[in-house]
């Protein structure tokens, strides 16, 4: 068991794919889906601070003064991505560059290929961002300390848990904005220092 940080393979992506809209939350929770889910928020206000992951998690955001689409983009990958594991599904893969997709489907495989899914609450906090012309480094706390891996069988949790349920750790994120003005990842690394509980 890793992380979603060491799982996801260091890529530079030439080309940003195929032009698709902005993310637009959902308006009403598919809880029976698994799929991470959140009110409807007004254009230019708060996205909602907790994002349901199926019935058993919950991503709580810590947004900071601006929200815009890249700020949005880690936290709705991270969702996506645990939703992905609940119940299938590829929503999250809208949110990397075409040369990461391989290596974020092997990361959820790692997860369902055992039948394991997730509960509990994560935290995301200290969320900040680095913009350099088409080029951002976003840089979000992570604290998995309160969620769970568990059989998706028996709801049990597996033994071992991963490395990150032990403290917070520092999500470093390097995204590219395409020609269709989306915002999408092209590079993950993470370091166990920078994160306090």
């Amino acid at each position: 068991m890793r992380r979603i940080a060491i799982l996801l393979a260091l890529a530079a992506a030439a080309g940003c794919g195929q032009a698709e809209q902005p993310y637009t939350p959902r308006q009403a929770p598919v809880q029976a889906t698994g799929e991470a889910t959140e009110q409807a928020t007004p254009s230019g206000s708060e996205p909602p601070a907790t994002v349901g992951v199926g019935d058993e998690l919950e991503v709580r955001v810590a947004w900071p003064d601006k929200v815009d689409q890249l700020v949005r983009l880690f936290p709705e990958f991270y969702a996506d991505s645990w939703a992905a594991v609940v119940s299938g599904g590829d929503r999250y893969l809208r949110h990397v560059e075409p040369t990461l997709i391989p290596d974020s489907v092997e990361w959820v495989a790692g997860f369902t290929g055992k039948g394991q899914s997730v509960k509990g609450v994560v935290r995301l906090y200290d969320l900040k961002t680095t913009v350099m012309g088409k080029g951002a480094q976003v840089d979000v706390c992570v604290d998995e300390t309160r969620m769970t891996i568990v059989s998706a069988d028996t709801g049990k949790a597996i033994s071992p848990q991963p490395d990150s349920s032990r403290a917070p750790y520092l999500q470093t994120m390097l995204a590219h904005r395409g020609d269709d003005g989306v915002w999408r990842i092209r590079q993950f690394s993470n370091s166990k220092e920078g994160c306090s509980p």
